[in-house]
Formats: structure tokens, C-alpha cells, sequence
């Protein structure tokens, strides 16, 4: 009993953003001085290693791939380990890629670019070191193709080994590893650079606010806020403020209740249910309140509301979502995607706000 009890107020506490993220859970895992010595890397050490079926393969090109897009976020690259560096940046690219163990689940393990045991086709595994010291941090990017023998045979290409470290390459060039490092180092005034300069793509623009979020730098705030301006990258900003402090409480409220744009709406409740859910902040409370309640709020945005309110359990939600639930129980439209969204946000916010006295 004991132990089930324990496991749902693990899975409250995950649900309300109070645990860790992978982000954070990285940053508590050094010391302070270890810390600070990633708040200052600016030299960085670049080795890389190619591995084909017939052995090891020039492995030039990877380190120039490497080297010049670190360089494009400011990082001083060198190329012999005798000079000077802060840190050591490994590339480790094969046509076939070594079985590396059982990889952790949750967290990191479960995104896209973490490393896969089940994968066994051409991929790079990057890694860094710090004073002599392997850290936890670990992407593996992937060709489109498992197999480089049929693929490179389909491409009428000579050598499969030769043929998979250059569609390697291919993928490292478009791989966001500089904007990934320069987060896990605790440096946004890098990412602020990189979002200011005129020649960054939109799509870059997006991840570099999505990590500005996860890192929950204060100081990127301000850039945020003018970053609503452009349409095309309000939401990610929404979002991405939710993971800051509470000073975007009142910039996401109004938004919420002003923007003409439904999921820029949704974006701020969103935002809110971030906020209130890992500062404990119930004054998020009322205003999505008044926003469920609001007879014209679309459904997509009640949906994100709903979500919010169940990561701040409170007392007064608790009615107020009994009554919506029942509204809706009323609609038989089984062939609605977005009813049927909206009823499970609602159903599990009730759990959460109805439950949270038996485990506070």
C-alpha cells in the first residue's frame, strides 16, 4: 500500500513539472565548480574517429563539420589536443554502430536523438569531456537508412562504408549540436546572439526559444516578449516563458484573454499551467478559471486550461470542472478529435484536483 501510495505522488509530482527536467537534472549533476567552469568554455577541442566495416576512415571531414558550426556560435576551436582548451568535444561516427549497453529509460532516452541499443545502422555518437571527466551528456544522430550495404547499392555508390559517413556528415550539418552544447553549459548569451543575427532560420529560431525555455533563463525574457511579436513564433515563445519565472504571469494572463489567435491562447494557458505548476504559484489559479468559464473560449484553448489547472491542484477548480465535464458528457460526437481532447484534459484535471488533499 505503501509503495502504491508512493508511486502516484511520483506521478503527481510528474505531472506537475515539480521534478526535475532533463535539463535541470544535467545542471544538478556537477558540482559548482564544475559549474562555473561550463559557464565559461570558450576554447573547445574538437576529436572525431570514423569506423567502417574494413576499418577505420578519414575522419577530416567530420571534424570540419564540427569546428565550423561550433564557430558559429562563438566557440574557439582547435584542432591539436597540446593547445589550450576547456573542453573536449568527441565525434564518433560508424557505418555499423557498436551495441553501447542498456540505455536508461525516461528522460533524454526517450528523445529522438538519444542514443538507441536497438539501432545498429550508421550513426555518430557525440560526447564531451570536462577536466579529464566523461559527462552523462550523450546525441546520436542517425542516417534515414539501416543498412548501408543496400542503401549505398541503391545509390549506385562504390563503398557503403565511404557511402554512410558521408550521409553522417549530411546529418551533422543540419543537427542543432552547437545550440544543444551551448544550453547544457548554461550559456543563453549565446543562444540570445544566434537569435538576434538576421541570417537565422525560423526553425532555428523556434528550437533556440524552446531551449531558452528549458534552461529557465530569466535573462532571456525580454527576448521572449518581443519574440511575440512575430507570428510565426509567438507560440514556442508562450510556451517557452512558462518554463520561467513569475514574472510572465501577467504578460501571459492578458494575452490569454486578448490575442485574437485561438492557439496563441492556448499557448499562454499553457505557459500559466508551466509556471504555476513548478513555482507553486496558485494566482494562476483564477484566471483560468474565468477563462473555462468563459462561454466563447474555444475548445482547443479550454483543453490547454483544463491541463493547467490540473498541474496547480486547487480547491476552486474543483466545482468549476465538474460543471464543464458535465456540459460536455452531454455532447455525443464520438467523430470529434477535438471534443474528445478536451473531455480527457478536463477528466484528469478532476483527478488531480479532487485527489490532491489525500497526499498534501
Amino acid at each position: 500500500m505503501q509503495r502504491l501510495l508512493a508511486l502516484h505522488i511520483l506521478l503527481l509530482l510528474l505531472s506537475l513539472g515539480i521534478l526535475a527536467s532533463p535539463a535541470s537534472a544535467y545542471r544538478e549533476y556537477f558540482t559548482p565548480e564544475q559549474k562555473t567552469q561550463l559557464e565559461k568554455i570558450q576554447t573547445v577541442l574538437v576529436e572525431a574517429i570514423a569506423l567502417t566495416d574494413k576499418g577505420g576512415a578519414d575522419s577530416g571531414s567530420l571534424v570540419e563539420v564540427a569546428s565550423r558550426r561550433l564557430g558559429e556560435v562563438g566557440y574557439t576551436v582547435v584542432q591539436d589536443s597540446a593547445k589550450p582548451h576547456d573542453v573536449v568535444f568527441r565525434v564518433k561516427c560508424e557505418q555499423r554502430k557498436t551495441w553501447e549497453g542498456t540505455t536508461a529509460a525516461g528522460g533524454d532516452a526517450d528523445l529522438p536523438d538519444a542514443p538507441s541499443r536497438l539501432w545498429k545502422g550508421p550513426a555518430c555518437q557525440l560526447t564531451y569531456v570536462l577536466g579529464g571527466m566523461k559527462i552523462k551528456w550523450q546525441k546520436e544522430v542517425r542516417t534515414e537508412f539501416e543498412d548501408a550495404v543496400a542503401a549505398a547499392h541503391e545509390a549506385q555508390a562504390a563503398e557503403p562504408g565511404a557511402y554512410a559517413i558521408a550521409k553522417l556528415k549530411e546529418a551533422l550539418e543540419k543537427y542543432e549540436f552547437p545550440l544543444l552544447l551551448a544550453a547544457e553549459w548554461g550559456q543563453p548569451d549565446r543562444l540570445l546572439r544566434v537569435l538576434d543575427s538576421a541570417d537565422t532560420s525560423h526553425a532555428r529560431k523556434v528550437k533556440i526559444i524552446s531551449l531558452l525555455g528549458e534552461m529557465q533563463a530569466d535573462e532571456a525574457l525580454p527576448k521572449l516578449k518581443e519574440a511575440l511579436k512575430d507570428r510565426d513564433l509567438a507560440k514556442q515563445a508562450l510556451v517557452a516563458m512558462g518554463n520561467l519565472g513569475r514574472d510572465g504571469i501577467p504578460l501571459l494572463v492578458d494575452i490569454m484573454n486578448t490575442s485574437p489567435q485561438p492557439e496563441v491562447q492556448a499557448a499562454a494557458a499553457k505557459g500559466l499551467g508551466q509556471i504555476g505548476g513548478i513555482h507553486g504559484d496558485p494566482s494562476v489559479v483564477l484566471p483560468l478559471l474565468a477563462k473555462l468559464q468563459d462561454p466563447k473560449t474555444d475548445w482547443a484553448v479550454l483543453t490547454e486550461v483544463a491541463w493547467a489547472l490540473g498541474k496547480i491542484p486547487d480547491k476552486r477548480s474543483i466545482q468549476p470542472l465538474y460543471d464543464i465535464d458535465k456540459k460536455l458528457q452531454a455532447i455525443r460526437d464520438p467523430e470529434n478529435v477535438s471534443l474528445k481532447k478536451l473531455k480527457e484534459a478536463v477528466f484528469w484535471a478532476i483527478k488531480q484536483c479532487d485527489t490532491w488533499d489525500q497526499y498534501s
